[in-house]
């Protein structure tokens, strides 16, 4: 699959997750085979401020893969001069402008889904950033405000003309938040709008969601943000399912034990022992969802402080399964 002039191994991209997608998750979504991975969302002020915190944020490794580096804000210049920043010091292949993100934070300092509200102004956004860099700049964008201001289409005409290689779309309005379901018509029309690549992003929780978006909607590629949480194994399953028709469904307890204690190395390595053991706090059931008596661990684990006390939980719990 081709972005501008960057070329990806496969469709199947993972969506940027607001305190998920660091370091050491994207390199575990690189090593299950995501064509690309979003970082989280870096502010442009925090770059521009040279907050030590963001800067941290635009450093890619070799083994994340190809990257996308996500920026937002609502001032074309002091984002312009952002892509710059990230053109010059990072080694992500694409950098993306975030005019879809609900949450009330962002929304309040005019960036995410309120640029949707603001068509002349998101264009203008994306002419500046385009004009900064000779890195592919793509947009992510919902299906609107609200149902009363689907206006996914005319952004997504506008965000091409100003330059943007591709679109990714979320199937529902900033206002439906992450309930109901996802619209594939409002994908389905971005898609008939425009010629530059249009990527499906909703309620993909298994290969065979991820086809029937691409069968009904015709998005060259489909974008997964909460199904991989404790799940990297959807990247690899839904690959092989759209390359195949097929796709391995058994995840062994060893696995899954291997992971957790994988991804926990790599956060430790990334941000030291304290704060990556609260962090896998929220990991840890995610991994475990579906498993009996995972309640037990979760609860065991908010007196957790060191790493090894956390392996030996695991692997309690996972010999126990056994």
């Amino acid at each position: 699959m081709k972005i501008g002039k960057v070329t990806l191994k496969n469709n199947v991209f993972v969506a940027p997750l607001a305190g998920i997608s660091n370091g050491a998750f994207r390199s575990i979504a690189a090593s299950f085979g995501a064509g690309l991975i979003y970082t989280e969302m870096v502010s442009d002020k925090g770059l521009l401020h040279k907050n030590k915190r963001t800067r941290k944020m635009i450093e890619v490794e070799d083994d994340e893969g190809a990257v996308s580096l996500q920026l937002f804000g609502a001032d074309p210049n002091q984002l312009a001069e952002a892509v710059k920043i990230v053109d010059q010091e990072s080694r992500a292949v694409l950098i993306d402008l975030n005019a879809g993100c609900p949450v009330p934070k962002v929304v309040k300092s005019n960036g995410g889904a309120m640029l949707m509200r603001e068509e002349v102004l998101l264009e203008s956004i994306v002419t500046e950033m385009v004009k900064a860099t000779d890195k592919p700049i793509t947009v992510k964008i919902r299906s609107g405000w609200d149902q009363n201001s689907l206006n996914a289409v005319s952004i997504a005409k506008r965000v091409e003309a100003a330059g943007a290689k591709a679109i990714a779309i979320h199937g529902r309005t900033r206002k439906a938040m992450y309930s109901g379901k996802v619209n594939l018509d409002h994908i389905k029309a971005v898609v008939e709008a425009v010629d530059i690549p249009v990527i499906g992003n909703g309620d993909i929780k298994t290969p065979e969601d991820a086809k029937a978006m691409m069968e009904y909607t015709g998005c060259a590629g489909v974008m997964i943000g909460r199904g991989v949480l404790g799940n990297p194994w959807l990247i690899k399953q839904t690959v092989d399912y759209l390359n195949t028709g097929t796709y391995d469904k058994d995840i062994a307890y060893e696995e899954k034990l291997d992971m957790i204690k994988l991804h926990t190395n790599k956060l430790i390595a990334l941000k030291g022992e304290k704060v990556a053991l609260l962090e896998m706090r929220s990991h840890v059931p995610w991994y475990l969802k579906g498993l009996p008596h995972a309640i037990v661990v979760k609860q065991a684990m908010t007196k957790i402080t060191t790493k090894m006390a956390l392996f030996d939980l695991l692997d309690e719990y996972f010999s126990r399964l056994d």
